[in-house]
């Protein structure tokens, strides 16, 4: 059973969902500008033994702000470390899914003794030339033939007088497939969208990055799972993983959604990192 709640982070209304029981692990959607719940219900298999936190950050979701309130990647970073005072934490377990990745690299590395361990699931480049990098590999998906055959035979089907709802549905399964090994599996990504102000305004803010050097002076146990067909490159993410001295986990026959296109694995490798009450984990065992 999940609670919901909102509560005032530094004068920006909040949402928040929490699921399971045990030791916190807060995860951070991606985007940015998106929601928690297109990682749902793939993330709440963590929620064994374990207490999953989720937000929408500010300006995404059930986030909202208004256009004069600033949503740049300091405010992210601030907005996190007053939830972790709210929440009464001296440390946080931060799981972070691709942008929601960099943010927890963001944080880490502006707040080094407040986070005891990361888990980053297809994180966002941590530099800028990668990420113009994955840009391209993603327009050059998205242009291809067959995806642009189905586009075209979805326009001229005339489902989108006939049924409204499933026209919307469609067009969202065309606008992710190129984040996937298996385009036929977006079906099976909870929609969602983005708030393109939010999104603009953070990539803005981060300039010409390069949190290399940076990452590369943490110190704290991590984990990094990152799709083989993901198109954002996966030596990136290897990179990352190195600098932190952490584990790599590289997928095969997964893009860029693991809880989704690998589940089982995501589930496992995450499951054994992230911290848990292991006799709560397994109480469900006759």
């Amino acid at each position: 059973m999940a609670s919901t709640s909102s509560r005032d982070v530094r004068g920006v209304s909040i949402f928040e969902r929490r699921t399971g029981g045990g030791p916190p692990t807060v995860v951070l959607h991606g985007g940015p500008g998106a929601h928690h719940d297109y990682l749902l219900p793939g993330f709440d298999a963590l929620a064994r033994g374990r207490e999953l936190i989720y937000y929408d950050q500010r300006g995404g979701g059930r986030s909202p702000v208004p256009r004069e309130i600033p949503v740049g990647w300091r405010e992210h970073v601030a907005d996190l470390e007053e939830l972790r005072r709210q929440w009464g934490l001296e440390k946080l377990t931060l799981a972070g899914y691709s942008w929601g990745g960099l943010l927890a690299l963001l944080y880490a590395v502006e707040f080094p003794g407040r986070v005891s361990r990361l888990a980053l699931v297809s994180p966002a480049p941590a530099w800028r030339e990668a990420r113009e990098e994955f840009e391209r590999r993603f327009a050059e998906r998205n242009l291809a033939p067959e995806l642009q055959r189905q586009r075209a035979d979805l326009r001229a089907s005339g489902l989108r007088e006939k049924d409204p709802a499933a026209y919307s549905q469609r067009l969202f399964e065309l606008s992710v497939a190129p984040y996937f090994f298996d385009p036929s599996r977006a079906h099976d990504l909870t929609p969602f969208r983005v708030t393109g102000r939010t999104q603009q305004e953070v990539w803005s803010s981060l300039g010409d990055y390069d949190l290399r050097p940076v990452v590369a002076q943490l110190s704290l146990p991590a984990t990094v799972l990152h799709g083989q067909d993901d198109p954002l490159p996966l030596d990136t993410a290897r990179a990352v993983t190195e600098l932190l001295k952490g584990q790599f986990h590289s997928l095969p026959r997964c893009g860029h959604v693991p809880y989704i296109e690998a589940h089982e694995e995501f589930v496992r490798l995450l499951d054994h990192f992230l911290p848990a009450d292991r006799h709560s984990s397994s109480g469900d065992k006759f």
